[in-house]
C-alpha cells in the first residue's frame, strides 16, 4: 500500500489520523511556532525551517521527522549523545527533531516537546520518541503509534514516562493484593470456605453489588435466621444476572448452582459474635469498602477476579496443582494482545478460558480501539468466544465478564476437546 520513500510520510499522517491528532505538513498555523522556526532551518542557514509534520495536543508540541532508511534514524556523538551537526541534523530523523524541539522552546512559550525521528517504511520501521524540555532530553521507549500522545492519553503519558510515576493500575494492583490477603483471613477464620468457594464468594458479592442501582442496600442484611443473608445476597445475585441477559437458561443455571452454597450453608448466614454480624455481611462490606469501590472494571485489561484465584490459593500454601489451576498473570494476556496486533474487527477465541483473563484484555483492547458504540455493542454480542470445562472457573469468567458490561458473550461450559467444530 504504501512505497519506500516518499509515501511513508503519508503512513506516519495515517498512524496520527488514527490516533486523533491533527497534524500539519511542514508548516503550522500557530504564530508563535510559525516565529520560532522562521530561522530553524535543519541546514543551520537562517532560513524557514520545516518539521515533516508538527501538532500541539493539549498543549504539548508534537514535532516530527521522518526518513525512508532505517539506518537514518539517529547519529550520535562520540559520547553517546544526539548529534546536532549540520550533518546529523539534516541527514538523521531523531537529530533533526531534537533541533526543532530546542527551536521551539527557546523561540516561544511551548516549554514540553515530544520530538519523534522516525525511520523505515511502512512495514519496517521505528518510531523513536525525545522528549524535550528547557532543562533535559530524556530518550524514551519507541513506540507502535501515536495513541498515547493523543488528547486523551497524552498527560498520563507524561506523567508516567516522563515524570517517573507509579501508574494507578500497578498502585491498583498492590492494594488489591494487600486486601486479599485480608480477605482470605477473614474467609478462613469465620467462613470455613474451601480455596474453590472463595473466589465464588468473591464472585457473588460484586454481581450482588451491582444491584445497589436498583434498591439492594448491605444494611438488608440483618442476620434474619428465617429470611437469612445467604438467601437475600443469592436473591441479588439471581437479579444481577438475569439483568445482565445471561442465556440461554441452561447456562444461567449452570452459573446459579456454583453459587448455591452461600444460599444454603449456615455457617455463613448466621450471627457472628466476634463480628457483630453475619459472615456474609462482613465480607460484602469488606468488598464494598475496599476492592468493589477501587476497581474501575470497565477501565482495566486486569482479571482481577483470576488475580483473586491465584492469590487465594497462594496464600493457602498451594501453587494451583492441587486444584489443577494455572491463571495467566495480567502482563501476559496483554502482552499477546500486543503480539497478535489486536484490531477492533478481530475475533477472539479462548479453548479453555480459565476465569477470562485473556477475554477480558482482549474486549479491552478492541473496546479502547472501537470507533463507535455500535462497534462496540458488536464486540461484545459477537467476537468474544471462550471455552472452560470446570464449573466454577466458568461461572468466574462469565462474572468477570458481565462486570465488565457484557453478559452476553459466547462462553460455553464444556470440553474443547469434545466439542464439534461446526459448534464453534
Amino acid at each position: 500500500m504504501y512505497g519506500n520513500e516518499g509515501n511513508f510520510d503519508l503512513y506516519i499522517y495515517d498512524l496520527l489520523k488514527e490516533a486523533g491528532i491533527t497534524a500539519q505538513y511542514q508548516a503550522t498555523d500557530i504564530h508563535e511556532l510559525q516565529q520560532a522556526l522562521a530561522t530553524a532551518s535543519k541546514t543551520q542557514t537562517g532560513e524557514q525551517g520545516r518539521p515533516d509534520y508538527i501538532a500541539v495536543v493539549e498543549g504539548y508540541v508534537l514535532v516530527i521527522e521522518d526518513k525512508a532508511d532505517r539506518d537514518k534514524l539517529c547519529l550520535r556523538d562520540n559520547d553517546g549523545g544526539i548529534s546536532q551537526s549540520v550533518k546529523a541534523t539534516t541527514d538523521y530523523a531523531l537529530n533533526g527533531a531534537l533541533f526543532y524541539a530546542r527551536k521551539i522552546i527557546d523561540g516561544s512559550t511551548y516549554k514540553k516537546v515530544f520530538a519523534f525521528g522516525n525511520a523505515g517504511d511502512a512495514k519496517h520501521h521505528t518510531l523513536q520518541p525525545l522528549f524535550v524540555s528547557p532543562d533535559e532530553v530524556i530518550e524514551l521507549e519507541s513506540v507502535e503509534t501515536f495513541e498515547n500522545f493523543s488528547a486523551r492519553n497524552i498527560e498520563k503519558f507524561y506523567r508516567y514516562a516522563v515524570m517517573g510515576e507509579t501508574p494507578p493500575e500497578e498502585l491498583q494492583h498492590d492494594e488489591i493484593m494487600t486486601r486479599t490477603k485480608e480477605l482470605h483471613e477473614q474467609f478462613r477464620n469465620y467462613g470455613g470456605l474451601s480455596d474453590r468457594e472463595k473466589p465464588l464468594v468473591v464472585s457473588a458479592i460484586l454481581l450482588a453489588l451491582q444491584e445497589k442501582e436498583y434498591g439492594f442496600s448491605l444494611d438488608s442484611l440483618t442476620g434474619d435466621d428465617t429470611n437469612t443473608d445467604g438467601e437475600k445476597l443469592y436473591t441479588q445475585l439471581e437479579k444481577s444476572l438475569k439483568r445482565a441477559k445471561v442465556a440461554p437458561e441452561v447456562k444461567l443455571n449452570q452459573v446459579l448452582k456454583q453459587f448455591e452454597f452461600i444460599n444454603t450453608r449456615p455457617v455463613l448466614s448466621e450471627h457472628n459474635e466476634k463480628l457483630n454480624k453475619s459472615p456474609l455481611k462482613s465480607f460484602a462490606e469488606y468488598i464494598n469498602n475496599e476492592i468493589y469501590s477501587a476497581i474501575e472494571l470497565n477501565s482495566t485489561p486486569k482479571d482481577y477476579l483470576g488475580m483473586f484465584y491465584g492469590e487465594f490459593v497462594r496464600y493457602s500454601g498451594g501453587d494451583g496443582q492441587t486444584l489443577g489451576v494455572v491463571v495467566t498473570p495480567p502482563h501476559i494476556t496483554e502482552l499477546f494482545c500486543d503480539l497478535v496486533d489486536l484490531k477492533p474487527d478481530d475475533v477472539i477465541f479462548d479453548p479453555c478460558c480459565g476465569t477470562g483473563g485473556f477475554l477480558v484484555a482482549g474486549m479491552h483492547r478492541m473496546l479502547n480501539s472501537a470507533k463507535t458504540d455500535i462497534q462496540r455493542k458488536h464486540i461484545k454480542e459477537k467476537q468474544i468466544y471462550g471455552i472452560e470445562l470446570r464449573d466454577d472457573m466458568f461461572s468466574i469468567a462469565t462474572t468477570n465478564m458481565i462486570l465488565r458490561g457484557d453478559g452476553q458473550s459466547n462462553l460455553t461450559c464444556g470440553d474443547f476437546f469434545r466439542t464439534d467444530s461446526a459448534e464453534l
